[in-house]
């Protein structure tokens, strides 16, 4: 068993890390997300400037390459400093450019994959429902009716980050109101933004404060036929692949997280005295390092194990769900940790602790709440489905 990363990657790794360093530090990270509800579009630009968008679009699209290993790379370096923003690559990538290269017709590959790619398109997701959460399918009430040419879609969408900032959001929309089964009849359009009859209303939240989130209301909005992706009726079971690679990421970003809490907590015990001492000669202190550190191993392991099946076409929904569930309670706990550590100062919003807290706090509940993810993972087991 070879539990390394090629030479290839590991260069990758080492120029990822001398990105951040010299255009996103922790520092412009804090000052961005002071700057609440502005999205930072200098930092996409910046990113398009480096090729970040093209990763994982295939060449003859005008993409980069690159598998799901590299998108993880990319995502865990982006989190170590970014946390939250990360999302303004992350989103485009599986929502955009994993969706339409899985799904695409060749015109729509054509039409969208290098644009992507350039960083001239930016794609959001629009699945959840109010009354629904995690019930995808369960709560889907958005609907669809063919019409003259295309497609109305009515109804109501929630969470739908970086929508107004968006060019197309992936939509989920029941298209036959009377399937044969719950998981057929479902159908995925990328909605052009803005349409008409298409309005969005931004939610204020805790974290990911400079990467906003909507509620979408639809009424009517005319989709042609060239924007449904895949196949009609078969939307629903496309969409877990986009899910898998979005739980893949969300599991990388909280392993990049769980390395700058460590970083930032090895250094404050490095430099703080207390009562005579440096803080990090305390064996309480020197405890909670070492948790974090193990729970940092625990979730790289199990997120480039999930990363790596995908990258070779091998089935990855169990894995990828274990990933998420471990690297989002993981960094959401060497967080709290490190605010405790930092005592007063953990609880300032200059230090970067909270940041990191706030912004995790939200992958325990999406894009499947830990609860539900549980379900699904003893459902792998051989048990009955959950209630």
């Amino acid at each position: 068993m070879n539990f390394g990363f090629s030479e290839e990657q590991l260069a990758f790794r080492r120029m990822l890390r001398d990105w951040v360093e010299r255009e996103c530090p922790k520092s412009v990270a804090r000052d961005l997300e002071a700057a609440e509800g502005q999205y930072p579009y200098e930092l996409w630009d910046r990113m398009t400037a480096a090729g970040f968008h093209a990763i994982g679009i295939d060449p003859a699209y005008g993409g980069g390459g690159g598998t799901a290993i590299d998108q993880a790379l990319l995502c865990a370096e982006l989190g170590r400093s970014l946390a939250g923003l990360t999302w303004i690559w992350g989103i485009s990538s599986f929502a955009g450019a994993k969706s339409l290269s899985a799904f695409g017709s060749d015109e729509q590959k054509e039409r969208f994959l290098g644009d992507l790619a350039e960083g001239r398109l930016r794609f959001a997701i629009s699945v959840t429902e109010p009354g629904g959460g995690t019930d995808l399918l369960g709560a889907l009430r958005t609907t669809a009716e063919r019409c003259d040419g295309g497609w109305h879609i009515s109804g109501r969408k929630i969470w739908a980050t970086a929508a107004a900032q968006s060019d197309y959001l992936l939509l989920l929309a029941r298209s036959d109101p009377d399937p044969p089964r719950k998981s057929l009849g479902t159908t995925v359009f990328l909605v052009p933004q803005p349409s008409e009859g298409l309005e969005l209303t931004s939610i204020p939240k805790l974290g990911m404060r400079s990467v906003p989130s909507y509620e979408v209301y639809l009424s009517e909005v005319f989709v042609p036929d060239e924007l449904v992706l895949g196949e009609v009726g078969r939307g629903w079971h496309q969409l877990l692949a986009s899910l898998n690679n979005e739980r893949i990421l969300v599991a990388a970003l909280c392993c990049g997280v769980l390395e700058g809490v460590l970083e930032e907590a090895v250094a404050h015990l490095t430099e703080r005295e207390a009562f005579g001492r440096r803080l990090g000669e305390f064996q309480a202190l020197q405890h909670y390092v070492a948790d974090i550190k193990m729970w940092q191993r625990q979730a790289e392991l199990i997120t480039y194990e999930a990363a790596w099946l995908q990258s070779i076409g091998e089935p990855c929904g169990t894995e990828a769900t274990m990933a998420k569930v471990l690297a989002s309670e993981y960094a959401v706990a060497a967080a709290d940790l490190g605010i405790q550590m930092f005592g007063g100062m953990g609880y300032a919003m200059e230090t970067h602790m909270q940041r990191y807290w706030r912004d995790t706090r939200i992958y325990r509940i999406a894009p499947i709440n830990n609860e539900m993810a549980r379900s699904l993972i003893a459902e792998s087991c051989g048990l009955p489905r959950g209630l």
